[in-house]
């Protein structure tokens, strides 16, 4: 199957993007672990895309994957109601987040190629890194992002968060070197 992965447009429904998201991390709420995309609502949504570029896997007209990468966040400003960690506010630092695959589509190396998207853009950008947060329990997630050159870098208790976080970073260097991180 053909999947294009494109840019989130203007005329892409927030409320689409939204179900995804909370299809896509049903199996992490399952595990006991509540995300936010778990069950954020669409302001949440939209807020989390301010200031960000998503990219969205499309088949046929329909939403199956998406993430999102930002630049730094101001320092003193909020991420997702807690306080940006110092990660988060580093020049030259872009942030991957809201990576998901609707179940359905899972298998497809939709997620990769998401991935690929967003740190293609990042380095286009200027960024000097990548950085992003996870479950520190959830193994898998952190392997797939090892063995894309993230390494961890931090933890830290998000408020309200079922489970601890871990940071990771990846230099975003010359594109053909990451082929090489991942193979």
């Amino acid at each position: 199957m053909t999947h294009v992965i494109r840019p989130l447009q203007p005329s892409d429904s927030l409320e689409d993007l939204t179900r995804l998201l909370h299809a896509a991390y049903a199996s992490l709420a399952a595990q006991g672990w509540n995300f936010t995309a778990v069950d954020q609502p669409v302001e949440v949504t939209r807020q989390r895309l301010a200031d960000a570029q998503a990219f969205v896997a499309e088949q046929h007209g329909r939403l199956v994957g998406t993430v999102a990468v930002r630049g730094p966040k101001p320092v003193g400003e909020a991420y997702i109601g807690d306080p940006s960690p110092a990660l988060y506010t580093t020049p030259g630092t872009a942030i991957l987040s809201q990576l998901g695959v609707h179940p359905d589509w899972r298998g497809q190396h939709l997620a990769e190629r998401l991935i690929d998207a967003a740190e293609t853009w990042a380095r286009a950008q200027g960024f000097a890194q990548i950085a992003l947060d996870t479950a520190e329990p959830a193994a898998a997630l952190r392997a797939r992002y090892a063995r894309r050159g993230y390494a961890d870098v931090g933890t830290l208790q998000w408020a309200g968060k079922t489970y601890r976080s871990v940071l990771m970073c990846k230099p975003l260097g010359d594109p053909a070197g990451d082929a090489l991180t991942r193979s």
